[in-house]
C-alpha cells in the first residue's frame, strides 16, 4: 500500500510539475550533492578597475534623478527619519516593515541567534533547519532597503549620510567573501541588494567621500553578484519561476544598462531583456492577474515594472508591448481589489513582508505608493487624492513625466471578474467583497480557495490570516497555509489539498468555475470546485455570495456534495476585532433552523513574522448546506 501511495504521488508531482521541472530539479540535485554545483561558483576572484570615477560620473547613462534635479517636494515633518538613521548607525534595523531589532554582523538570525558560517560556500548552507530558524531573517538586512531611509533623511533634512552608506556597503563586503556564506544563496536577494546599492551609488554619486577606491570595490562587488545571477538563473527560470525569475532577469538587463563598461554588459542587457519580457508574458495573465495568486507578490512585479519601464524610457529603450499591456492590466486588477480610505488590499496569499524599495511613510500594507508610481510613469492621471503616497512616483517618475499629458485612468466596475486568475470583486455602498475560485496551471501556495474578504468603509472586517512565517513549527505552518485560516468550508479538519512539504501541495485543484451575476435585489458571486481529492473522488463545494444592494448584507450560502458521510462541514469565518460590535453573523441549516457559532482560537499574521490570536467562529453541520447572514446591527 505505501509503495502504490508514493507511486501515485510521484506521477500526481510529474502531471503537475512537468517533465522539465522534473528532470531539471533531479539533475540540479545530483550537481549539488557532487560538488559540481560549487564548482561554477568559486571562492577565488580578481579584483580589478572597471572604469575610473571622473568617467562613470560623466556617463550619459541616465536614472530616475540628477544631482540637484530630484522631483520630490521636502519634507521637514518626517522626524522619524532621523530617528531611524540614529538607529541604524547604532546597528539597528527594522525588519519586515515592523520590528527593530540590534544585529552587528550580516549572519545572526535575530530571532533565534543563530550565526551561519560565513565562510562556507553558499552550496552547503542549508535552505531550513530548526536550529536556525527562518533564512530570510539573515536576509532582511543584506537586503540593504534601510538605505532609503537614510537617503530620505539626507534628502528631506539636507544631511549627509554618505559615508555611513559607503562603510555599510564595505562593510557587507569584507564580510561577505564571494559565493560564501547565506547571502549568497538567493540570487532574488543578491538582485535586490545591488539594485539598492545602485539607487544609492547614483543619488551619492557625486558626494565628496566617493572616492575611486570605495567606488572600485562596489564595482568588483556588484560584477561578481551579478555574474552569480546569470550563472544561475535557470534555477529561477525553471524550478522557481516567480518573482525571483522576474527580480533577477531584470538584474541582468539593468545592471547591462547603466554599467556598460562590465565585459559581460551587452550579454547581460540581452539576456535580461529578453527573459524578464518572456516571463512578464507567463506570470502576469492577460486579464492582469499574477500567477502566484498573492497581493504582496503583485506588488513585488508592479515595483519591478517601475524600474524596468522608468529606467529604459529615459535611457530611449523600449520593452515588447506585452510589457505596458501587462503594467496597465496589474494596475486595473490591484486597484479593484483596493480599499480606497487605507490603500490596502486584502492579506491574501503568500506574504513574506516583502517591500523592495519603501520610499515613502506609508505603512506597509498601502499600496498606494506603488501602484501610483507605476501609474505615473504609464502616464495616467493620478489615482488618487494628495497625500504621502505620492513621493514614490516623484521619486521614480523624473522631471520628464510632469510635462507629458496624463491618460483617464480606467474606471473601476461596481463588478468585476478576472476569468484568468478567476477572481471575483463586487464593489457596493463603500464595500468590497472578494473571492477567488480558479483551476490551478501553475503551483499553488495556500489552500485558500473560496476564501471570501469583506471590507466596509476602510474596516476589513472578515479578513484572510496571512503568513506569518515560512520556516516554523509545522502547526503554525499547517494552519497559516491551509484552508484553516481563510473564510471558506472545511470537511473535518481536512484542507481542501493534501499538503506535501513545506511549498508543495497534491491534488491541486483543477475544476473550478465562477461567475458574477445582478438580481433586481442584490450582485451574486457563485463559484463552485472539486476539491479534497485526498478524501474522495467527485468532491465539490459550490458557494454562492449574495450582496444586498445599498445595504450593510450579505447572504452566504455553501453546500458540498459526494463528502464522506462521517466528515462534518465546517463553515470558517475570520472577523475583525470590531466586527461583533457593528455586525450580526448568523448561520442555518437548509431547513432553516439557526446553528450554534462554535468560537474557537484563531490567529492573525499583519507583518510577516509576528502573529496574534484572534477570535475565529466556526458553523459544524452533519449536513451538506449551511446558509449564513451578515447584517449591520440597526
Amino acid at each position: 500500500m505505501w509503495r502504490l501511495r508514493n507511486i501515485r504521488n510521484l506521477f500526481v508531482f510529474l502531471r503537475n510539475m512537468g517533465l522539465r521541472y522534473s528532470a531539471f530539479r533531479m539533475w540540479y540535485e545530483i550537481q549539488l550533492r557532487t560538488g559540481r554545483l560549487a564548482g561554477r561558483f568559486p571562492t577565488k576572484t580578481r579584483s580589478q578597475s572597471f572604469i575610473s570615477l571622473k568617467i562613470w560620473r560623466e556617463l550619459p547613462v541616465k536614472f530616475f534623478f540628477e544631482a540637484g534635479q530630484i522631483n520630490v517636494k521636502k519634507n521637514k515633518s518626517l522626524c522619524y527619519l532621523k530617528d531611524n538613521a540614529l538607529n541604524i548607525s547604532q546597528d539597528r534595523f527594522q525588519y519586515f516593515s515592523s520590528k527593530w531589532y540590534s544585529v552587528a554582523d550580516w549572519h545572526t538570525n535575530p530571532e533565534t541567534g543563530f550565526t551561519y558560517n560565513a565562510g562556507a560556500h553558499w552550496t552547503r548552507i542549508p535552505d531550513f533547519s530548526r536550529e536556525s530558524g527562518d533564512i530570510k531573517y539573515v536576509w532582511e538586512k543584506s537586503r540593504f532597503t534601510f538605505l532609503y531611509d537614510l537617503i530620505r533623511y539626507d534628502y528631506h533634512f539636507e544631511n549627509d549620510q554618505s559615508s555611513l552608506v559607503f562603510e555599510l556597503i564595505a562593510d557587507w563586503t569584507d564580510r561577505n567573501p564571494v559565493n560564501c556564506g547565506p547571502n549568497w544563496k538567493c540570487s532574488q536577494e543578491i538582485t535586490l541588494r545591488v539594485l539598492n546599492w545602485v539607487f544609492a551609488l547614483h543619488y551619492y554619486r557625486f558626494s565628496k567621500t566617493l572616492n575611486q577606491e570605495r567606488f572600485d570595490k562596489i564595482m568588483n562587488s556588484i560584477h561578481q553578484q551579478i555574474r552569480h545571477v546569470e550563472e544561475n538563473i535557470s534555477f529561477s527560470l525553471i524550478a522557481v519561476r516567480s518573482n525571483h525569475a522576474l527580480t533577477e532577469c531584470l538584474g541582468l538587463y539593468l545592471i547591462g544598462l547603466l554599467f556598460p563598461f562590465f565585459p559581460e554588459s551587452g550579454r547581460w542587457k540581452e539576456k535580461g531583456k529578453r527573459y524578464f519580457e518572456q516571463e512578464i508574458s507567463y506570470q502576469i495573465y492577460p486579464d492582469g492577474t499574477f500567477l502566484q495568486f498573492s497581493m504582496n507578490y503583485h506588488r513585488i512585479v508592479v515595483q519591478l515594472l517601475t524600474w524596468a519601464i522608468g529606467l529604459a524610457d529615459l535611457n530611449g529603450e523600449k520593452w515588447g508591448d506585452v510589457v505596458y499591456d501587462r503594467a496597465e492590466k496589474s494596475l486595473l486588477f490591484l486597484r479593484t481589489c483596493q480599499d480606497e480610505k487605507t490603500g490596502q488590499l486584502p492579506n491574501y496569499g503568500n506574504n513574506d513582508g516583502a517591500l523592495f524599495f519603501p520610499i515613502t511613510s506609508c505603512e506597509f500594507r498601502d499600496f498606494r505608493p506603488q501602484l501610483a508610481a507605476l501609474g505615473s510613469l504609464l502616464g495616467f492621471k493620478s489615482f488618487y487624492e494628495n497625500g504621502e503616497w505620492e513621493e514614490e512616483a516623484a521619486w521614480f517618475s523624473g522631471r520628464d513625466y510632469l510635462k507629458k499629458p496624463k491618460l483617464e485612468t480606467p474606471a473601476i466596475k461596481p463588478v468585476s471578474t478576472f476569468p484568468d486568475g478567476s477572481y471575483h470583486v463586487l464593489r457596493d455602498y463603500k464595500t468590497i467583497a472578494f473571492l477567488r475560485c480558479g483551476s490551478y496551471k501553475n503551483r499553488p501556495f495556500q489552500a485558500d480557495h473560496l476564501h471570501l474578504d469583506i471590507w466596509v468603509d476602510g474596516h476589513n472586517i472578515l479578513r484572510d490570516a496571512g503568513s506569518y512565517l515560512y520556516n516554523t513549527d509545522e502547526k503554525w505552518t499547517k494552519y497559516f497555509s491551509g484552508t484553516a485560516s481563510h473564510n471558506t468550508v472545511m470537511l473535518g479538519d481536512f484542507d481542501q489539498m493534501q499538503k506535501c512539504g513545506r511549498f508543495i501541495w497534491w491534488d491541486w485543484i483543477k475544476k473550478a468555475k465562477g461567475s458574477v451575476n445582478e438580481t433586481p435585489e442584490h450582485w451574486l458571486i457563485e463559484a463552485e470546485l472539486e476539491g479534497f481529492g485526498h478524501l474522495g473522488k467527485g468532491i465539490s463545494h459550490k458557494r454562492k455570495v449574495f450582496k444586498r444592494k445599498g445595504y450593510l448584507e450579505w447572504i452566504i450560502e455553501d453546500s458540498v456534495r459526494n463528502a464522506p458521510p462521517d466528515l462534518p462541514m465546517n463553515q470558517i469565518w475570520h472577523p475583525s476585532d470590531e466586527f461583533f460590535d457593528h455586525y450580526h453573523l448568523r448561520a442555518y441549516h437548509e431547513d432553516g433552523s439557526e446553528l450554534t457559532p462554535i468560537e474557537t482560537e484563531g490567529w492573525f499574521s499583519e507583518t510577516y513574522g509576528s502573529k496574534m490570536s484572534c477570535r475565529r467562529v466556526v458553523f459544524s453541520s452533519s449536513g451538506r448546506f449551511i446558509r449564513a447572514v451578515i447584517r449591520w446591527k440597526e
